[in-house]
């Protein structure tokens, strides 16, 4: 089968998930045969965060999707600047955001 004849995929956006899910955290895990991602959306003061949504794949499906993010950072701080991240604000002086790295949650 040659390019011209291959079938197109057809890719469907429902409109109420066309909106989008706002999430300001991404939990993962992994085993052997699948990559876990958690979005959850952590507010100020409170004390539980809720899971936004959990996506599951393939690890080659998560390496794919690890150098299509990182493709599209270059991209985006070529355009734009580039992202300073947390522990550069710290070092700058600015408003330091604390990591969250030891964060604990139940999936």
């Amino acid at each position: 089968m040659n390019k011209e004849t291959e079938p197109q995929l057809q890719i469907e956006l429902k409109e109420e998930v066309a909106a989008g899910t706002y999430a300001n955290l991404a939990i993962m895990t992994h085993s052997t045969s699948e990559f876990i991602i958690d979005f959850v959306s952590v507010m100020p003061g409170m004390p539980k965060a809720n899971v936004q949504s959990r996506i599951v794949m393939t690890p080659e499906n998560a390496k794919r999707l690890a150098f299509a993010l990182q493709d599209n950072i270059l991209k985006f701080e070529h355009h734009f600047g580039t992202i300073r991240m947390p522990e550069e604000a710290q070092a700058g002086g600015d408003t330091f955001i604390p990591s969250i790295d030891d964060f604990k949650g139940d999936a």
